[in-house]
């Protein structure tokens, strides 16, 4: 592995629910289609999308659904564990957010900001082609960086 290649789910959804304004135990779903899948390469995108990989005929999404957060700091910052389903296969995961406050965009919509990142071992989800490098070592690593930059509008 010599690079790192990103992408993004263009279609999904998300929901979450909170009691108060600070985001002390919110409640988080979200649902990506793995079609919808782009890292700017249609072929790889086409791979990802295949048997070897996410098998999105046989599973079109991946979920997450919180159930608990923990760790909070007097910055607002907190671990958000859930339930992620890839390929049929639900693991418990915990991701780091980043609360970035509440304000009003100008439109006059209460917005809250939240950087999430985190790491999951792809093979856990079935995920589990390579290839050998010539050089030696492997094309794909098992560890998968998440990252998000979410605004969530109040309904």
């Amino acid at each position: 592995m010599i690079t790192n290649v990103t992408g993004s789910f263009t279609d999904y959804s998300i929901k979450a629910e909170s009691d108060d304004d600070t985001f002390t135990n919110p409640k988080v779903s979200f649902t990506a289609k793995i079609d919808s899948i782009n890292t700017h390469n249609e072929q790889r995108d086409g791979h990802l999308k295949s048997a070897d990989f996410f098998e999105s005929e046989k599973y079109p999404e991946l979920t997450f659904l919180s159930t608990k957060a923990g760790n909070y700091d007097s910055e607002g910052h907190f671990d958000l564990t859930g339930n992620l389903t890839i390929k049929g296969i639900t693991r418990e995961v915990t991701f780091h957010v980043e609360f970035g406050g509440i304000a009003k965009d100008p439109w006059g919509n209460s917005k809250a900001g939240f950087t999430i990142t985190g790491k999951i071992n792809r093979t856990d989800f079935g995920l589990t082609w390579n290839a050998a490098l010539e050089t030696g070592g492997v094309l794909v690593s098992e560890d998968i960086r998440l990252s998000a930059e979410i605004q969530l509008m109040q309904a």
